[in-house]
């Protein structure tokens, strides 16, 4: 006896659903060990959640941005360096050196001009890797004097993430090329399917440039004009970048060689062989972060520092969406006595992170930690933990930088240094006003968990 048409029909559907979600399940796992994805409780519910509910909307997406870490990441080494601080002593990152003339900029317009002097007292190599590169009237005047460097034989490399500035990517092109610059980018968007699955949502965040081999500025400043001069809009954006040079520089140009290879581009030799070398009276150590490191290293290293920190945790950051362990570990530090202070802007460029963050800062504020709100917004990057470790660079206290994106933050470990940053936390921290917490409705509240759910853990 033949069952009605309908009946197979929802037989068939039903067969092929569940075929879809085993399908999902699999390839989840698959990938997952095989790939070494070390995912985050939270964030491998979600996507599980989302395999069993939505197989064939979460599958496409899983399979265009589910990866975390590469596959050809290197295993970290059975005998990591033992010397240097004890806080970075088995930690997957460069070894620390030397560095020398450690110079802070805080001020928009003088950051700017201390670029451009240093990009024109160029005379071998330049090589600049950014998250925006703007076509507007900071980034003209960056190509500018790249032109110039250009003219006078300077060899000059940029790399730019080809999501970071998506929407002037041809406009910068035509500058960058006219004026002679090599230039790559860093996993760019295509209509297209492309061997390397899931690695749409690995963003190049890092902040860099080397001159000569000698001298690098970095910091949290992109290249645009809202991170030095302001527009129409609004004044320039409260930010913080640095420059060195010194035996540190040597590292920061292995770090950008890799980038650059990991782009597409071909190595160039190195500038000036050993002028990097020079060494200096400052110790200072490189962080990067990212799906080319074996683990967290920049999650690793603030968990440390939290739990290790007696007197003073002090953070500033434009979005703040921690997960589970760094917020207890913040918590905890808190409620034994260290002073933890949290400096964020009252409404940052990303709606979303603003709504993200209020459940955590709630959760902080009860246990003790002092959170203050600047007026404008808010874009430097900036951990002090005690009077021994100060870190800088383009590392956000969110889950994107913490486990997707490629970071890079330069820690400093005397004395001088770590005072000049503290300083201009206590200007920052002076023109900005406590942050009220209040208790949210179950409507903000669900809106809350929905966000960081889905928006900060995929």
């Amino acid at each position: 006896m033949h069952l009605p048409f309908q009946l197979q029909l929802w037989h068939g559907l039903t067969l092929l659903h569940l075929a879809a979600v085993a399908t999902g399940l699999l390839l989840y796992v698959l990938l997952t060990h095989s790939g070494r994805q070390h995912r985050p409780p939270s964030a491998a519910i979600a996507w599980v959640v989302s395999l069993l509910a939505f197989p064939y909307l979460a599958l496409p997406v899983y399979l265009l941005l589910g990866t975390r870490k590469l596959a050809h990441a290197a295993a970290m080494p059975a005998g990591l360096p033992q010397d240097g601080p004890p806080l970075t002593r088995g930690l997957d990152i460069p070894p620390s050196c030397h560095c020398r003339q450690v110079v802070l900029d805080a001020d928009g317009p003088a950051a700017l001009e201390a670029l451009l002097a240093l990009l024109d007292g160029a005379t071998r190599q330049i090589d600049i890797e950014m998250f925006i590169f703007r076509a507007d009237a900071v980034g003209q005047r960056v190509v500018a004097a790249l032109r110039r460097a250009v003219q006078r034989g300077v060899a000059v490399r940029v790399l730019v993430d080809g999501l970071g500035d998506f929407a002037w990517r041809r406009q910068t092109r035509r500058l960058l090329r006219e004026a002679g610059v090599q230039l790559r980018w860093f996993s760019p968007l295509r209509l297209r399917l492309r061997p390397q699955f899931g690695r749409g949502n690995l963003r190049n965040h890092r902040k860099l440039v080397i001159v000569d081999a000698r001298t690098v500025w970095s910091g949290g400043r992109n290249l645009a004009d809202e991170y030095f001069l302001g527009g129409p809009q609004g004044p320039a954006w409260h930010d913080l970048s640095f420059s060195f040079d010194g035996e540190l520089v040597e590292e920061a140009c292995r770090c950008f060689a890799a980038d650059w290879a990991l782009a597409g581009g071909a190595g160039l030799p190195p500038a000036i062989p050993g002028a990097s070398s020079v060494p200096g009276a400052l110790q200072a150590q490189l962080l990067p972060s990212g799906p080319d490191r074996r683990e967290d290293t920049a999650h690793d290293l603030y968990l440390a520092a939290c739990y290790r920190s007696d007197a003073r945790i002090w953070l500033a950051t434009p979005y703040f969406v921690p997960d589970d362990a760094l917020q207890a570990a913040l918590g905890q530090a808190a409620r034994r006595g260290v002073e933890v202070r949290l400096l964020l802007p009252a409404r940052s460029n990303h709606r979303l992170a603003d709504i993200a963050r209020e459940r955590s800062l709630r959760e902080l504020s009860a246990a003790g930690v002092h959170v203050h709100l600047l007026g404008r917004m808010l874009h430097a990057k900036l951990a002090l933990f005690d009077a021994s470790l100060a870190s800088c660079g383009s590392l956000n206290l969110d889950s994107r930088s913490l486990f997707l994106n490629y970071e890079l933050n330069t820690l400093f470990f005397d004395q001088d240094t770590i005072a000049g940053f503290s300083a201009w936390f206590e200007r920052s921290w002076a023109q900005s006003f406590p942050h009220a917490a209040r208790a949210p409705g179950w409507w903000r509240d669900t809106v809350e968990g929905l966000v960081r759910a889905v928006g900060f853990q995929l």
